[in-house]
């Protein structure tokens, strides 16, 4: 078994001769890889959801909080539109695509076998939820709703941790595509 193969989890395939797996060891690990997507993806959901419930409550129509001198600073603002503030006419069409990727996921989710898949596409899915929770349950009303973001670097547009999250998930999908590692755990060479 390829090194590849053994650290991102090949899918269970029985042998030649037709047998299946014997113990419940030996059955498919598509199943765990699942409770990972949908823990990591839960897990990044309610990190967000809180963080933004407290900046909501404590920072909202405050001065933000210098947290390394004016480099970083937690500052709440609302957000319309899609990264950078672009886009904010669009809202409703950010709605559908952060709902299509979702629906992707979850399809995508029956045939995953490989660990760092599992990763990414629960951190994709965790942010994708925490934006789409926004947009429909926020002011100024269904489907329409801006997104509560926070973290401000310096000179670089102010995100959330969903943002954050959908980031990570992004370059960890780049970072296994180069790497030649499918979701479903087999490794190509191209």
């Amino acid at each position: 078994m390829a090194e590849a193969e053994r650290i991102i989890g090949t899918p269970d395939i029985p042998d030649a001769a037709g047998d299946g797996p014997e113990t419940p060891d030996e059955r498919p690990r598509g199943k765990r890889r699942i409770f990972v997507l949908f823990t990591v993806a839960a897990l990044a959901y309610a990190l967000d959801l809180v963080s933004k419930m407290i900046v909501v409550a404590k920072l909202e129509h405050h001065a933000p909080i210098e947290i390394i001198g004016d480099w970083l600073k937690f500052e709440a603002i609302r957000n319309a539109g899609a990264a950078f503030g672009m886009g904010e006419a669009f809202t409703v069409i950010f709605t559908v695509i952060a709902a299509s990727v979702i629906v992707v996921i979850a399809r995508l989710a029956r045939k995953l076998y490989s660990l760092p898949w599992a990763i990414a596409l629960g951190l994709l899915l965790g942010g994708a939820l925490g934006n789409l929770t926004d947009r429909i349950f926020r002011s100024p009303g269904v489907f329409e709703g801006a997104v509560v973001d926070f973290i401000a670097p310096k000179h670089f547009a102010v995100f959330n941790l969903a943002d954050s999250a959908i980031v990570c998930g992004g370059i960890l999908i780049v970072l296994l595509s180069f790497k030649g590692l499918d979701p479903d755990g087999t490794v190509h060479k191209d």
